[in-house]
């Protein structure tokens, strides 16, 4: 296993568990606990994990941009299940904007056998994911290549979106706060997400259980911009009330 390859397999451990420990993990890939702390001195220095005594513990800012290789891993059927109930409004026929999150790898996956869909994305990810032999029409932004979403920014992609209306547009958010709004962690993911609202008649918003009562770095967008919120478990009674009074339509 290359040295990448095993610090992101221990980074996406550390999210999926909240903690590793430096002896475990050396006897699992078989290397000394010096190789183990120096995978975990990286992480901490690229504000993924904070050092602890024998180990490591996840850092909770959600201001950190996880590496796609990484998100994809994390809370797995949470995100298949929020695929599936949007993948329940979309039809034959439909256009569709997709963004580089990893909901939306799994929204490709749920409407495979969908027809005459007209997707457009500024994500790699979604595009390798394509049904084979489908009669799909495919647009991809292009613009400036970001390694850790395997995706397109820039202004090349806000461009390209505003030349575009669709039906439906499926967005994703790192916090959602009732009195922050929703919120990314970079402005040029959020300026991105901004173009697919403008664009599409109905927005979705893609958000798994964890994200509610956390506030990121750029403000997306607040809570009447959007039409329906997808989640992978029951809110509280308190968010479903402040959904309800905002004419959102909640699916969970």
């Amino acid at each position: 296993m290359l040295p990448i390859e095993r610090k992101n397999t221990i980074l996406s451990r550390l999210m999926a568990d909240g903690k590793v420990i430096v002896s475990d993990l050396a006897l699992e890939f078989d290397v000394t606990e010096e190789t183990i702390r120096r995978d975990l001195d990286k992480l901490e220095k690229e504000g993924l994990a904070k050092k602890t005594y024998g180990g490591a513990v996840k850092n909770e800012n959600l201001n950190t941009e996880l590496p796609l290789t990484v998100r994809k891993q994390t809370n797995v059927e949470g995100k298949k299940y929020i695929a599936e109930k949007i993948a329940e409004h979309i039809s034959d026929g439909d256009y569709i904007l997709l963004d580089a999150s990893t909901t939306a790898l799994f929204t490709v996956k749920e409407i495979a056998d969908r027809h005459n869909i007209t997707l457009l994305t500024n994500s790699i990810e979604v595009l390798l994911e394509l049904p084979q032999n489908s009669d799909w029409r495919v647009i991809c932004t292009g613009g400036e290549f970001v390694q850790s979403s395997l995706s397109f920014a820039g202004r090349q992609v806000e461009s390209i979106i505003d030349e575009y209306n669709v039906d439906l547009c499926v967005i994703s958010c790192k916090g959602l706060d009732m009195e922050k709004g929703f919120t990314d962690t970079r402005d040029y993911n959020a300026t991105i997400k901004k173009a697919f609202m403008r664009s599409a008649k109905k927005v979705f918003l893609a958000v798994d259980n964890t994200k509610f009562d956390k506030t990121s770095f750029v403000r997306l967008t607040n809570i009447g911009e959007v039409d329906a919120v997808v989640t992978d478990k029951e809110p509280s009674e308190e968010w479903k009330s402040y959904f309800a009074s905002n004419n959102v339509e909640l699916y969970y």
